[in-house]
Formats: C-alpha cells, structure tokens, sequence
C-alpha cells in the first residue's frame, strides 16, 4: 500500500430503532495504521456501529470520516463471521472475487502470493467443500487482503474455530494487516489484548478507551502483561454491562 492508513473520524453518532436508543451522541477516533478492537455485551450495537462505519447503515445523526477529510466507503474491506466463501468457485477466484465484480481483469500473481502467505497455495484450484473451517477462513483472508484496501471492518471473524486454528489465524492476521487501519468486533477479551493497539468497550451510554495493553500484537498467549490485561479487561465488561 503506498500512502498510510487513514485514521477514522466518529462523530456525534445516534442509532435509534423505534423508541429504543442503540446509543447516543458517540464520538471517538481510530488512529490510522492501528489494530484497534471493540467488544461489549451482546445488543449493544457493536454491528451496527461497525455497518455504519462501512457505510452499510445510515445512523440518525453523526458522521463517519476519514482524518484526511475524505469518505471512508471507498477504502473499505470487510470480513465477518462467517467465510461467505461462494461455493461453485474455486478458491483461487473467491480470492479475486472483487476484480470479478468489478469487470477487471484478476491479479492472479498477487492472489497466489497471499494463498502461499495463508499457507493454501496448493489448494488454489479447490472448491471450498474441499477445504476445513480452519482453511475457508485463511481463503476469507486472503480475499479480505487482496482488495489491497487501507481500512479493514472485521466482525467476529474467528469465533467459529478451534482453539489451536484461531490462534494460528489471529496471529497471521496481525501479520499480514500491519499498517492498516482495523477495527475488529470481538467477545473473545484474549483475542483482543492479543492483536490490538487499542481496545474499546461499548455500553448503552458510552465507549470506554481507557484500557492501556503494553507491547505490540500479537503478543503471545502467555504473556504475563496480556493475561493481566486480560482480567482486567473482563472486569471492564462486567462494569460496562451493569
């Protein structure tokens, strides 16, 4: 990628649905080039706050910018929970799948550099039917990465696998996402004091930054400063959802 990551600007959001308010007047920034995560008890709005960010949902009020002042829509890779792998293709061209949809021709040199760097370079000419969770998510990644886009919206992708497969994953993905801007939902608090610079906590009335992890992702699993931020950071959501 040839400029630095983007930060994102969050402004005064309001979500409301009906009489129920999702939150209110949310602000905070994501510094750019920086794995940041954000967890939080489940119907809190973590989703549709990330769906608002790519530009997915309209919020009641607010804004969602660039630090450069521009848009963030056009810059924008997603990968959820689930792999949405399309099954009658191959895994090479669900890696090139945007190329496909956008009429172009595909980078197959830089999709079979990330096969190999996700460890599925045999596995190119596969169907996904073919392939493990474990692997359908590395292809997931791979794809996620191929856009070659600065800014990456991740939600709960690795809560489906193994232990030992999403350690594995995690890692890789702190690797191969080193210089963008991410933002990763997550309920897993090992998961985000592993791969994160910065760890955010949503509740119905705010978002807490006030989490401070040492070092740099990923850290290792058993890393004494990770298992005490850790506890502390599962003491936070108990507080945070009351």
């Amino acid at each position: 990628m040839g400029e630095p990551a983007p930060g994102i600007q969050i402004r005064d959001l309001t979500l409301r649905y009906g009489p129920r308010t999702v939150f209110e007047n949310l602000s905070f920034t994501l510094a750019g080039g920086e794995f940041t995560a954000l967890l939080g008890a489940s119907g809190v709005g973590k989703t549709s706050l990330l769906k608002i960010v790519a530009g997915l949902a309209r919020p009641d009020s607010g804004s969602v910018t660039g630090s450069d002042g521009q848009p963030v829509g056009q810059r924008i890779a997603w990968m959820g929970q689930k792999d949405l792998l399309f099954p009658w293709l191959t895994v090479g061209e669900n890696v090139t799948l945007s190329s496909r949809l956008r009429g172009e021709k595909p980078d197959r040199a830089w999709a079979g550099d990330l096969l190999k760097r996700v460890g599925l370079a045999e596995h190119v000419h596969a169907r996904p039917a073919a392939l493990s969770g474990g692997m359908r998510q590395r292809a997931a990644l791979a794809r996620t990465l191929y856009q070659r886009q600065p800014i990456v919206l991740m939600d709960e992708p690795f809560s489906a696998l193994d232990t030992l497969t999403r350690t594995r994953i995690q890692t890789l993905a702190a690797e191969l996402l080193a210089g963008c801007t991410v933002l990763l939902i997550t309920h897993d608090p090992m998961e985000a004091c592993r791969l994160s610079h910065r760890l955010l906590v949503l509740s119905s009335t705010a978002i807490d930054d006030s989490h401070q992890i040492a070092g740099l992702p990923p850290r290792a699993p058993d890393d004494r400063l990770l298992l005490q931020s850790q506890g502390e950071l599962l003491r936070q959501l108990v507080r945070a959802a009351g």
